[in-house]
């Protein structure tokens, strides 16, 4: 063996060495591929379990339209009009998925009620889409104070959804501290605090006899900012009866924040309850004029049998859902996926 050769053994180990440094490189790299591909398949069975309920309704319906009719003709969409509806899409949303749903037909030539499927998944897909960009991360960064707020109705799922996010981020390597700062509802205080142990994260509570949430959440920056958490997750009260109350409510919330925290709160979450179908669109509208919002929470997915909620939302609020409540486990709470949504409620129809 020569020099050359004696050298990179030398420095690399020898032939046989250098072999078995690929080979783990290359099985390292299909573990990770296979790992991807498993939570890939994981993330869409929990969708379509959790959107079995909708998915019935919708494709059942689809289909006794499919069987009634031999053609598709003007009363064919006509029918097809009333189970959009029926499955909480807002009339102006029907509208343009029949309107689309007609050219197409048209251009393709298409007679056969079967083939109507694909066309209404595609659809559904492009107006999710059109004008905007879907961004279903959470602004949330290395190096400073991450705070969300997140507002919503009390039994909205509002408790348990900010326990679940409080995992994902503690999953994800960050130490998280919530803000019970509901001091309307003790019941709401217990709770969290409940949820709080169970997931990891430490909690801010009020004192005894302390009603001002701005407070709760001036103790809970100055313990955050003291003992260096990366996140801040702050619970509000719900209450809609007084809607002048809850915008000044929040308004002192995020003037305290503001002047403790550069940009905050980075994140304005608005918890809705899937099953309200077009009275959550309307709890949507109150919250955002109370408070500025940058997504959804959308609960209870898998309790309604009208998915169409989450394309009413998009449309009349102009906010995307950022997560979808697919279960009562604590992992069951999902970043919401497009493909995964259409293809859960569409399941049956276009396969």
């Amino acid at each position: 063996m020569g020099f050359w050769s004696n050298l990179k053994d030398k420095l690399f180990g020898t032939r046989e060495e250098r072999l078995a440094k690929k080979q783990a490189k290359i099985e390292a790299k299909e573990q990770k591929k296979l790992a991807k591909e498993l939570e890939k398949n994981n993330k869409l069975d929990n969708y379509i379990a959790g959107l079995s309920k909708s998915n019935n309704s919708f494709t059942e319906n689809i289909k006794e339209l499919q069987n009634k009719h031999n053609k598709i003709d003007e009363e064919f969409f006509e029918d097809l009009e009333e189970i959009l509806i029926m499955a909480d899409i807002s009339i102006k949303l029907v509208n343009i998925i029949i309107n689309e749903c007609k050219k197409e037909v048209k251009i393709e030539n298409i007679q056969d009620p079967k083939l109507i499927g694909e066309i209404i998944a595609d659809k559904l897909f492009t107006i999710y889409t059109s004008n905007s960009i879907i961004d279903t991360s959470l602004n949330v960064k290395k190096g400073r104070l991450n705070v969300i707020l997140v507002v919503g109705v009390n039994g909205g799922g509002k408790t348990t959804s900010i326990s679940k996010i409080a995992k994902k981020l503690i999953d994800d390597g960050n130490k998280v501290l919530i803000a019970a700062a509901d001091t309307f509802r003790a019941a709401a205080v217990e709770q969290l605090d409940f949820w709080s142990q169970k997931v990891g994260a430490s909690i801010v509570k009020p004192a005894q006899n302390e009603v001002d949430p701005a407070a709760v959440v001036y103790k809970a920056i100055e313990k955050a900012q003291n003992e260096k958490f990366d996140v801040l997750i702050i619970d509000t009260a719900g209450r809609l009866q007084n809607k002048v109350n809850l915008m000044n409510e929040l308004a002192k919330i995020n003037k305290v924040l503001g002047n403790k925290i550069e940009n905050a709160p980075h994140e304005s979450l608005l918890v809705l309850d899937a099953t309200t179908g077009q009275n959550g669109v309307l709890q949507a509208k109150i919250f955002k004029e109370a408070t500025p919002l940058t997504g959804i929470i959308l609960t209870k997915m898998d309790g309604t049998s009208k998915g169409g909620i989450v394309l009413t939302i998009k449309d009349e609020i102009g906010l995307s859902v950022k997560y979808i409540g697919l279960g009562e486990k604590v992992d069951d709470l999902a970043e919401f996926d497009l493909d995964s949504y259409i293809y859960g409620l569409m399941k049956g129809l276009v396969d």
